[in-house]
């Protein structure tokens, strides 16, 4: 490619970001809105919850393939016929922003554990409110949340990082999933995502494109039972100590898209 058309694609692709995030927000606005009319009809609880939540999934699969049309970038989805279940504790690493627009596309009846800030930002807060996500203001009860919405047949989708990652930093992961898995007595299923060339990572500005199109990938492993890291726990130590294991099991295990990512062309 010349230098001509290598700077005209990179121009195209900065416009179609910009239109991109421009979609997405108001895209939000409106799904909120016809949110707030269907649960006129389909009242309140579960019935309701599902329905907003499959209206979510619907729009976050249009949005990835309106990015995908404009070249922005591409997807590929491995094993996700593992989330066509309900009731899932789904544990991902946290590469880039479009990561739960991905994962969540594919997802039926998605739960989410949301911030303050994306509950009440203008873009957000109708299909927030109207599906019914897990609020992370709950503070100590914030674990029992989290475990009653898988009991209710929610698929609850935590990044155990709580942020993006940083391109060549080792991974930190917060306990908190793990909590959810021991004191749930919850299997996990895993998703690792790659994203190459490594693009809206933590601290990055969405302007600064890559040279290329990026191309995420979203592969779905085997469930990782639960019973083995509770052995501490049968052996009379505590909790704590199996979600500790558990957290530094995940740390390696997610580890693994961050080093491929890394060292793919």
């Amino acid at each position: 490619m010349g230098k001509l058309a290598h700077w005209l694609d990179r121009a195209w692709r900065l416009l179609a970001t910009a239109l991109s995030f421009a979609a997405f927000g108001v895209g939000g606005v409106l799904l909120g809105l016809w949110l707030s009319l269907l649960c006129l009809v389909a009242g309140r609880g579960q019935p309701r919850q599902r329905l907003a939540r499959r209206w979510v999934q619907r729009s976050f699969a249009a949005h990835l393939r309106l990015m995908q049309a404009l070249g922005v970038m591409s997807c590929e989805f491995r094993g996700v016929e593992r989330l066509q279940r309900d009731g899932l504790l789904v544990l991902a690493n946290h590469p880039t922003l479009i990561d739960v627009v991905c994962l969540i596309s594919r997802l039926p009846n998605a739960d989410c554990v949301v911030k303050r800030a994306v509950a009440s930002n203008v873009f957000m807060r109708g299909p927030v409110g109207a599906a019914g996500y897990v609020s992370n203001d709950h503070g100590a009860g914030l674990v029992e949340d989290c475990i009653a919405a898988i009991a209710a047949g929610s698929n609850l989708v935590i990044f155990p990082e709580g942020t993006r990652s940083v391109p060549g930093r080792a991974l930190q992961l917060q306990r908190g999933a793990a909590n959810i898995a021991v004191r749930g007595r919850l299997d996990i299923t895993p998703v690792r995502i790659r994203c190459t060339p490594p693009t809206l990572s933590k601290g990055e500005k969405w302007y600064r494109v890559p040279d290329r199109k990026f191309h995420v990938v979203v592969e779905v492993g085997e469930d990782i039972p639960i019973a083995p890291f509770l052995l501490d726990e049968a052996a009379g130590r505590s909790e704590a100590l199996a979600a500790r294991r558990l957290t530094e099991y995940l740390t390696r295990y997610f580890q693994l898209s961050g080093d491929t990512a890394s060292g793919s062309t």
